[in-house]
């Protein structure tokens, strides 16, 4: 169209332009034309320009054009073709043209656009340059284009002309868009030979033009030329790749340039960078993404890019005296960085956001990196590219990939770290993509996640600017009200951390913090805690930014302080605690000697207190949680010396006032049980001795309740025995900060007497009054916790005699545990007191707690023996020197040796209502073992010789400690609490040990280890000695039972404990990697000394040896089950597990074919031996390594054995196999054999007949071992046996459906026989199944029923899918069905189903009429599958492996 248009106006304008002339010959007219040349000495150029319509200037002013650029065009060219001297006139007007622009302007001018001549409708606005509108004369276009290439070089040197043009590149774009080019291969070839020889300005316009000069058949030519020009000079990369990515290249070609500019990339320059990248994602297709992204990740250097910047500006500023001027070229210099890495970034999100194949490639390149060091800034970068695009697959993906990396520890801290530091800039953009990133890790489940979440909240507000800041705040608080435990603590946390390491920041956005306080009812003490400690540091710190928020404070408190509600005057109580901690607090660089608050901030602290101390004066749970609160905070913080003080005269002689009385002659008063001074240490039993006025004061708050119950009314205050262990705490914590640890001042409460009531009562329990009973399970409790106390405060304590005190305490309390055992046995629905007062509320708590006493045979009887063996423990351990009150002490375990051990509570039930023990006091552990060279040395007596910790006390140690690490180091789950159900708080009574990371308590148990290793030889020694002595039997005599029991407890736990610790998390973080070697060096270290530089491995293994030398002495099934999962633990922690597998299933092996007895010589069973041997098969047949063959060794063999004994007796090969553990050993069996078939590979089309064979090999001993358990039914008819079955049979038919079938539809034709035989015996297995589900329905069990609708159908897609294969493999007549009669499980035929035959949906067999295989079981020749055999066997009638009806 546009072509018709043109001539048209041609048409038209020509009559126009010579109408106005008289017509002449044609001769005539060019005679008049050359005469006018001559004439004039005009060239022939100017002339027929001229003529044709341009009027040429020469005096730098534009040329002017009358008529359209076409007419020029055509003219030219009929000038051209009429002139006589045609075709030499072409050369004439190329040397005219020549002539002309011999002077630079004039030729400027001819480069330069005309201007249109007159302003008719006919011209267009914008014309062509002269030059450019005669290369569109054809027969001109080669010659002009040589002569201006030849032009090129004298001008190449001039960087701009006049008027700043550039004649190089005036004279490049001329080129550019020709309709078309006659010589395309001599143009290339001329550009190319010009870009040779060029300065760098002009090869850049040259190759940057290229796309718009070349026609398409030259592209792959020059495309080569480029590739080999970019690897000479890398200062052309730019225009190069510009032009490589508008040229239309050959895909081989695209790979060579691609990866010759991958190559090259260390050496661009930074600035290029960008183009780089650009180019190579946009050069890449669907087959080769992965490749290029793994080897674009592999070059692209960022770290190289941001480091030297930095360090060149370090150096300059430390060399130059002008800081100020270094100062701003180094962040100019790193601000252009960070725009060029931006630009890199801004790369590759386009690329990812329009290109999926990228975005997955670069997905897998970052999950194909399993090493932590080949982890690169640029894998977290493009993962925040990736959330931040607007594709959720790219979001999910990304942030699956943060998840996957981080919870592996190949995406760590550092990284993060090192990205912040040095691309600030670029992460700005990704702001919104990092939080929620961050928000969803903060969420997880996972501890690993939620710490990492909290380093990039941590990073951002560190990094970022205000408004990021801000937004920062206001999600860490949404996640603090949000009321999840884990998500709750890590969010408080980095709130108090940031508070700490930015106030003035934090000071800004603390009305944001504040308004978590109307979210309080969700949190617990602990948060709480941390709350109001962020909150009154910024309010009430040293340099009081937040002091705004100071009245708010002041008024929340007064208002929870003045609340009659427990819980709120709880949240009063320990926010004032915080605000006294830091208005208090000491501030840096002050004397330890002398404070430096000032007198009015000093008066403030004296009045909260005081505010706080009338507040909880009326309720002994708000006082005694005061008490606790300022122990805590003097624990945890430094207080100015001048409170210190203060805190510590006044909370002594209160101390003294309320709770020590003078030793009288006789204890004055009536009260519900005779009193009795008891337990005392110190030697002088002189009247001026003092006492724990114990039981007169709980006699008196016992009265005190009861008056204000009846009366109504409120006390102002009250002394409880409730106060007595938090206000003792207090004390010990104040003594020891302002004597630096020591404790002589009150070291007289550790050996002082209690008042408490004669523990003769205790016997004739059952005949006191339930007031009385009440009274006294109280007053136990007291007394147990005060000794728990005094346990706390002296455990630290160096001197001898100090030690032997606290281990005294240790017998006091299991002894006064062992009679509070008997008295809750007897005292049903006690409601004990409280002794954790941060936690839920008392009322909640006692009530929960108060219930499993109301059942005490049931409970009581896992306890027995741990009661006895206590009370023998204060028999033969308790010192003589002691006060004559614990020789009455002793004389009870005498007793009770030879009565039957009487039932009692579980005490681990009350354990919220005891006192926390300090992590310190496990260190008992340890001086116990090393006092006696200590005793031995120091004081050669023989009753202090015997001082030792006993097994009683290392019972309760470990117990102890084992329950402090599966809080601390065992990770739960974080779940929220269902909906209007309140959560139990399993936090309750480790309310110090969380104020510890669960490093430091790893630690401390890597100090321990050598102790714990030494009591576990211990053990193991008295077993073996107990061996020899009984001659291999573990049978003990009667005296020795309750050691038996106790050594027994012992053992276990410290298996536990061991387990436990190195089960933490934690260890597979590199950080904590050293830790994990020096435990692994402790163990290794008990059976080879000195080898300190062991590898890892080499220490894994040490220690297994170490442990597999305890295999000969266990003393019962669970402790076994224990050191079983400790070698397993142990194995996993060296990275290859595998090496050790044949020791641990050897071991599983060993103790599975072992009789176990208890002590009195009678077989273990009952539920937990159950539990244990379902654990340890569980972990025998994950170990083996045929885990088929060993199913079939069991139930061919083990199971055989059983059917041919007597009812109690055991298979030989398998002892802990009988009919009791029948069931244990049918349920491990089944869901192992379907776990190990559901990691059989599936068959594909792909394998070879090797392969497939294999595959098909496996199978069939899967099929044949699953045949044999099925017809185990027939025997084993239980219900419990049936509904595990009839479970695991359908898992393990859509393992084999899934699985199995894929591989039989590739391998009928080559393994025929094989696959035949493979159905037919599953088959079999299959009837069984179709018997079992008919045996349910008569039964009408809905256990069982519950199993068969899945299970039919199951069944129904084998028959069908059976019926594709062969259709697959065109043998359709192999296959026919037939009805299959409804059987039990003896094989009878169910009657009251016959007449549904006709409705009965069709069963399936496959086979050509071959007879079953007879050799697969015994049980074929049953009785009760005779009928089906013969009927198969015959062709007559074929019975399938199911039915639905």
């Amino acid at each position: 169209m546009m072509r018709r248009k043109r001539r048209s106006s041609v048409d038209k304008e020509e009559p126009l332009s010579t109408a106005a002339k008289p017509k002449k010959g044609r001769s005539a007219g060019r005679q008049a034309k050359e005469a006018v040349a001559v004439e004039t000495n005009e060239s022939v150029f100017a002339v027929f320009v001229r003529k044709a319509g341009v009027t040429l200037k020469h005096d730098a002013q534009s040329n002017e054009i009358a008529v359209d650029q076409v007419v020029f065009q055509k003219r030219i060219q009929q000038q051209l073709q009429r002139s006589p001297q045609f075709p030499a006139i072409i050369q004439e007007f190329i040397t005219g043209m020549e002539a002309h622009m011999e002077n630079p302007d004039t030729l400027r001018v001819c480069l330069l656009p005309c201007v249109p001549q007159t302003s008719d409708g006919h011209i267009s606005s914008f014309q062509e340059s002269l030059l450019r509108m005669l290369l569109g004369v054809e027969m001109l276009q080669t010659l002009i284009i040589n002569i201006l290439l030849e032009k090129v070089p004298e001008f190449m040197l001039d960087s701009t002309g006049d008027g700043g043009l550039s004649f190089p590149r005036m004279i490049i774009n001329q080129l550019k868009w020709l309709d078309r080019i006659l010589d395309a291969k001599g143009l290339s070839l001329k550009l190319m030979e010009l870009v040779s020889v060029a300065p760098v300005e002009v090869q850049r316009d040259v190759i940057t033009s290229l796309p718009e000069i070349l026609d398409d058949s030259q592209h792959n030519d020059v495309g080569r030329e480029l590739n080999c020009l970019l690897m000479e000079r890398t200062q052309l990369t730019v225009p190069i790749l510009d032009a490589l990515s508008s040229l239309n290249l050959s895909s081989s070609l695209l790979t060579e340039v691609r990866t010759a500019v991958m190559a090259t990339m260390a050496a661009v320059q930074l600035e290029d960078l960008p183009v780089v990248v650009k180019f190579i994602l946009h050069s890449v297709s669907s087959s080769d993404a992965y490749e290029v992204v793994c080897s674009l990740r592999k070059n692209l250097q960022l770290e190289q890019c941001v480091l030297p910047a930095a360090l060149q500006a370090s150096q300059t500023l430390l060399k130059t005296k002008r800081a100020a001027v270094s100062a701003a070229a180094a962040a100019a210099a790193a601000s252009s960085s960070q725009d060029s890495i931006s630009l890199v970034l801004d790369g590759i999100k386009s690329a990812v956001r329009f290109q999926k194949t990228i975005a997955e490639a670069w997905l897998k390149a970052i999950e194909s990196v399993e090493e932590e060091e080949e982890h690169k800034v640029i894998d977290l970068l493009v993962l925040f590219i990736l959330h931040s695009t607007n594709a959720n697959q790219s979001r999910r993906g990304a942030e699956r990939m943060v998840k996957l990396k981080v919870r592996s520890g190949l995406i760590q801290e550092p990284l993060l770290q090192r990205t912040f530091r040095d691309y600030v800039q670029v992460l700005r953009g990704y702001f919104s993509s990092i939080l929620a990133l961050a928000q969803s890790l903060l969420r997880s489940p996972d501890p690993g996640l939620v710490a990492f979440g909290g380093h990039m909240y941590r990073c951002s507000f560190t990094a970022f600017d205000s408004y990021c800041q801000q937004e920062v705040v206001g999600s860490l608080v949404t996640h603090v009200c949000s009321g999840a435990g884990g998500e709750v603590d890590m969010a408080l946390e980095l709130l108090c951390g940031l508070v700490t390491e930015k106030p003035s920041e934090m000071a800004l956005y603390a009305v944001f913090v504040k308004g978590i306080l109307d979210y309080m009812d969700n949190l617990t003490s602990q948060q709480i805690r941390k709350l109001f400690q962020l909150l009154s540091r910024l309010a009430f710190g040293q340099q009081q930014q937040g002091s705004h928020i100071q009245d708010d404070m002041h008024i929340v408190i007064r208002k929870q302080l003045s609340s009659t509600v427990p819980k709120y005057k709880r949240i009063g109580i320990i926010g004032a605690v915080m605000i006294i901690g830091s208005m208090g607090a000491r501030s840096e660089g002050t004397d330890s000697q002398h404070g430096s608050l000032s007198q009015e901030t000093l008066r403030q602290v004296t009045a909260l207190m005081e505010l706080v101390k009338s507040s909880s004066e009326s309720s002994p749970e708000a006082a005694a949680l005061y008490y606790d609160e300022l122990a805590n905070l003097i624990w945890s913080s430094t207080l100015d010396p001048q409170v210190q003080e203060m805190m510590g005269s006044r909370v002594l002689d209160d101390f003294q006032e309320d709770f020590v009385v003078d030793l009288g002659p006789d204890i004055t008063g009536s009260f519900l049980l005779p009193p009795r001074v008891m337990y005392n240490l110190d030697d002088d039993e002189s009247q001026g001795g003092i006492a724990i006025n114990l039981l007169p004061l709980l006699a008196k708050d016992t009265q005190s309740r009861g008056d204000e119950l009846t009366h109504d009314k409120k006390l102002l205050k009250r002394v409880s025995p409730l106060c007595l262990s938090p206000f003792f705490r207090l004390l010990r914590l104040c003594e020891e900060k302002r004597h630096q640890g020591d404790l002589e001042e009150i070291d007289a409460l550790l050996g002082c007497p209690l008042i408490l009531a004669d523990m003769d009562v205790v016997e004739k329990v059952e005949s006191l009054s339930k007031a009385e009973r009440d009274f006294l399970c109280a007053l136990l409790f007291h007394a147990i916790n005060w000794f728990r106390e005094v346990v706390n405060a002296f455990c630290t304590q160096t001197e001898t005699e100090m030690k032997m005190k606290v281990m005294t305490r240790l017998q006091n309390i299991t002894y006064l545990q062992t009679l509070l055992e008997k008295a809750l046995a007897e005292t049903p629905g006690f409601v004990p007191p409280v002794s954790n007062f941060d936690g839920e509320s008392s009322d909640r708590l006692a009530l929960s707690s108060a219930v499993p006493a109301l059942k005490p045979k049931k409970d009581g009887a896992g306890k027995k023996r741990k009661a006895a063996a206590r009370r023998s423990s204060e028999g033969s351990s308790q010192p003589a020197e002691a006060a004559e009150a614990d020789e009455t002490q002793q004389e009870h375990p005498e007793k009770e040796k030879d009565k039957d051990v009487s039932p009692g509570v579980s005490l681990s039930v009350f354990r919220p209502f005891f006192r926390e023990l300090d992590l310190e006091v496990l260190s008992v552990l340890q001086s116990g073992l090393l006092s006696r060279s200590l005793l031995d040395s120091e004081l050669h007596t023989k009753v202090r010789e015997e001082v030792l910790l006993g097994p009683a006390e290392l019972v309760f140690l470990l117990e102890d400690l084992l329950h402090k690490l599966e809080f601390r180091l065992t990770a739960a789950p974080t779940k929220r609490a269902p909906f209007l159900k309140t959560r139990a708080d399993r936090s309750i009574g480790f309310s110090h040990l969380q104020q510890r990371s669960s490093k430091d308590i790893a630690s401390y148990c890597v100090q321990l280890l050598p102790a714990l290793c030494t009591h576990l030889e211990n053990c193991h020694n008295h077993f073996q000695a107990l061996l020899s002595k009984n001659d291999g039997c573990v049978d003990a005599a009667a005296a020795d039972l309750q050691e038996h029991r106790l050594m027994s407890a012992s053992y276990q736990l410290l298996l536990q404990v061991l387990n436990t610790v190195f089960s933490w998390s934690g260890f597979s973080q590199p950080g904590h990697r050293n830790l994990l070697k020096k435990a692994l060096g402790v163990l290794a270290e008990r059976l080879k000394e000195g080898d300190a530089d062991l590898t890892l491995e080499q220490f894994v293994k040490h220690s297994v040896e170490y442990l597999l030398n305890f295999r000969s002495t266990m003393p019962s099934l669970n402790t076994a089950l224990c050191l079983s999962q400790l070698l397993s633990t142990v194995a996993e922690r060296g990275g290859n597990a595998a090496a050790h597998r044949d020791q641990t299933a050897s071991l599983a092996r060993h103790f599975l074919s072992q009789v176990w007895v208890t002590a009195s010589g009678e077989r273990e069973r009952g539920n937990k031996f159950n539990e244990a041997l379902h654990a340890l098969l569980t972990i025998y047949l994950e170990q083996v390594d045929d885990i088929l063959k060993v199913v079939e060794e069991i139930a061919g063999e083990g199971i055989s054995e059983l059917l041919n004994v007597s009812k109690d007796e055991s298979s030989a090969s398998w002892p802990t196999l009988n009919r009791q553990t029948f069931l244990v050993f049918y349920k491990v069996l089944l869901a192992e054999l379907e776990k190990a078939v559901r990691k059989i590979p599936a068959g594909k089309s792909s394998d070879d007949s090797e392969a497939q064979s294999e595959k098909l090999l496996t199978w069939n001993l899967a099929v044949r071992d699953f045949h044999i358990l099925v017809n185990l039914v027939k025997v084993f008819d239980s219900r419990s046996v049936l509904n595990v079955c009839l479970k695991y049979g359908r898992l393990f038919l859509e393992s084999f459906l899934k699985l199995g079938m894929p591989l039989l539809d590739y391998s009928f034709k080559r393994h025929k026989e094989d696959v035949q035989s493979l159905l037919k015996t599953f088959q079999l297995s299959t009837r069984q199944l179709h018997h079992m589900c008919g045996h349910s329905k008569i039964r009408q069990d809905t256990s069982l029923t519950n199993h068969v609708p899945a299970l039919k159908k199951s069944l129904e897609l084998f028959l069908y899918r059976v019926k594709a294969m062969l259709a697959l493999n065109n043998c359709q007549e192999a296959f026919w069905m037939g009805n299959l009669k409804n059987r039990n499980l003896k094989g009878e035929e169910i009657l009251s189903q016959r007449s549904q035959d006709s409705d009965e949906d069709e069963d399936e067999e496959e086979g050509e009429g071959l007879p079953l295989p007879q050799q697969l079981s015994d049980d074929e020749a049953d009785k009760s599958d005779s009928e089906a055999t013969k009927k198969t066997n015959g062709g007559d009638e074929d019975e399938s492996a199911d039915d639905s009806e």
